[in-house]
């Protein structure tokens, strides 16, 4: 342990010089001659803005570049780095209406060319540089359109140098969300400036990350459906580009589409509640849905698995269960050890849920979140299934991972199952969990079996079992102490488990992006001895 820990500080510190030898190199003279190599033509394609409407948040309501104080914005040295960011990513261009002064916002943009024109780490960064680009060749029209030569001159050559810029430095990015959307603007910039080079560069870059960012399924290796979401978008919207410029589809484009559209389908709109598995939080994706409609997209799927995920919907319940294996190390920064959690719906409403997740990870309640505590499920001595290690990039990323066995699902119109086994506590306890969920449908109720099976180096151990609640869920224990009575909106469920102790507690929910709120959630909880475990429960509608 002690040689590892040494080879990761030395790791680290030689990841670190050679960072701050490439700062340098970058900020030199040497590289600004290099990038700023391009040849000067015009823009060929102006993409429509609208194309954009799955990607900008924004009020539809549209204002005028007058309603805006501009003067001197790029000497304002007060703004934080969100807004930092904001600013200079000029997303902010498709919040203005075509009535705004072209020669007002060309000057913006002009006097931010001649104040960036030169790597700058915090303007030029891969995110930001890739928003900037994007937002000024989709908004055209007021960025570019009668303008003077000079202008255009300055204008293409600025885009073309961000975009040598961008093709130097994408691949050394460890980020997959900025590979997508820098790779999103140097195929924009390859199609609407014809150049051969940029689009070439820019599809082995989609080539890539198809390759290394999903599995055999096409779904994300990293299991995170906000990141499925994010994936889907970004390829849509370059087919959209491909499609109005009237330049050949690539196939391998069409096909991931496809696979991530049926993905889509099961995990968002069939469900129609946010799941709070692995890096999910509650997100609004109707807007999303009336764009793939727009442009005739319509995705379907009949099965019931996918992504390690398994579905049951049957009228107005849904039953949904995490029956896969964590990610690889480089896929986990988002990961949440919920092995073997469950969420339940009936009419819209979750009946059982995880606590969410918080996306911050410079905040301790990303952590935290990430803990099995967290979900409804078994965990032991307060430790999770698996466990994670800090990484340089502030990141926690897996340290040790588990493995899922005996997997058996069933998906009847009366009856579902689902049954499991992961391994996540056997080296440290000696012990294996197993899960079985049943719901019949008939009788609107859960069955429940959780075994916890002696292994080799059997450690004796206290566990608990939880289920988190919706925060505007109420729960009361009967008289008899042996059932919660559980009532959300207009439907009241009853939790029992005869043989065992159960009762609540409060808890902490972090179903909306970085934000947390109490909450409720049941709790079995016993010690481990000698034997084997047999936990058994119930969720019955009353």
């Amino acid at each position: 342990m002690i040689l590892k820990n040494s080879l990761n500080y030395l790791n680290e510190f030689f990841d670190y010089l050679i960072t701050q030898i490439r700062k340098y190199y970058l900020s030199s003279k040497l590289y600004n001659k290099k990038i700023s190599k391009v040849t000067l033509n015009g823009l060929e394609y102006k993409p429509s803005p609208s194309l954009l409407d799955s990607i900008i948040k924004y009020n539809k309501e549209k204002v005028n570049i007058d309603n805006f104080l501009f003067s001197d914005i790029w000497e304002n040295k007060n703004l934080n780095s969100k807004n930092y960011k904001n600013l200079n990513s000029f997303f902010w261009l498709f919040t203005l209406d075509l009535k705004s002064s072209k020669k007002d916002i060309q000057s913006i943009i002009q006097k931010w060319i001649e104040k960036n024109y030169d790597y700058n780490i915090s303007s030029w960064d891969i995110d930001t540089l890739s928003k900037r680009i994007i937002s000024w060749i989709s908004n055209s029209k007021i960025s570019y359109e009668d303008s003077n030569e000079k202008y255009k001159n300055k204008f293409d050559g600025m885009i073309k140098k961000q975009i040598n810029h961008l093709m130097n430095e994408i691949e050394r990015s460890k980020s997959v969300d900025n590979k997508m959307i820098g790779c999103s603007a140097i195929v924009l910039s390859g199609i609407a400036y014809n150049d051969n080079n940029f689009l070439s560069y820019g599809l082995r870059l989609l080539k890539k990350i198809i390759k290394l960012s999903f599995n055999n399924e096409s779904f994300p290796k990293s299991r995170n459906i906000r990141q499925l979401v994010f994936y889907i978008k970004y390829f849509v919207l370059i087919r959209e580009w491909f499609k109005e410029s009237q330049n050949e589809i690539p196939e391998y484009l069409n096909e991931i589409i496809f696979y991530l559209g049926q993905s889509y389908v099961l995990v968002s709109k069939n469900i129609q509640k946010d799941l709070l598995f692995n890096g999910n939080h509650i997100s609004d994706n109707s807007y999303f849905d009336n764009y793939l409609r727009r442009l005739g997209y319509n995705f379907k799927n009949e099965n019931y698995e996918v992504g390690g995920y398994v579905f049951f919907k049957k009228k107005k319940c849904s039953l949904v269960a995490d029956l896969g294996s964590p990610p690889e190390k480089e896929f986990s920064k988002d990961y949440q050890s919920g092995a073997l959690s469950f969420e339940f719906i009936s009419n819209n409403n979750k009946i059982i849920s995880n606590s969410g997740y918080f996306q911050n990870y410079n905040h301790q309640l990303n952590l935290i979140s990430k803990s099995t505590a967290c979900h409804s499920t078994l965990n032991v001595e307060n430790f999770s299934s698996v466990n994670f290690l800090k990484q340089s990039s502030g990141f926690y990323e897996i340290n040790s991972s588990l493995k899922i066995f005996d997997k058996k699902i069933v998906n009847r119109n009366d009856y579902w199952s689902f049954e499991a086994s992961h391994n996540g506590y056997n080296k440290k306890f000696g012990i294996t969990h197993h899960r079985k969920v049943e719901f019949f449908h008939d009788n609107l109720k859960i069955c429940g079996l959780d075994k916890v099976k002696k292994e080799k180096d059997f450690k004796e151990s206290n566990f608990e079992i939880r289920f988190h609640l919706d925060p505007e869920a109420k729960v009361m224990k009967t008289q008899d102490g042996r059932s919660i009575l559980i009532g959300i909106k207009n439907e009241g469920w009853k939790f029992t488990s005869l043989n065992n102790k159960i009762s609540y507690e409060t808890g902490l929910y972090f179903g909306n992006k970085n934000n947390f709120v109490e909450n409720q959630n049941i709790l079995i909880s016993d010690k481990i001895i000698g034997e084997d475990i047999l936990i058994k429960w119930e969720i019955e509608k009353i």
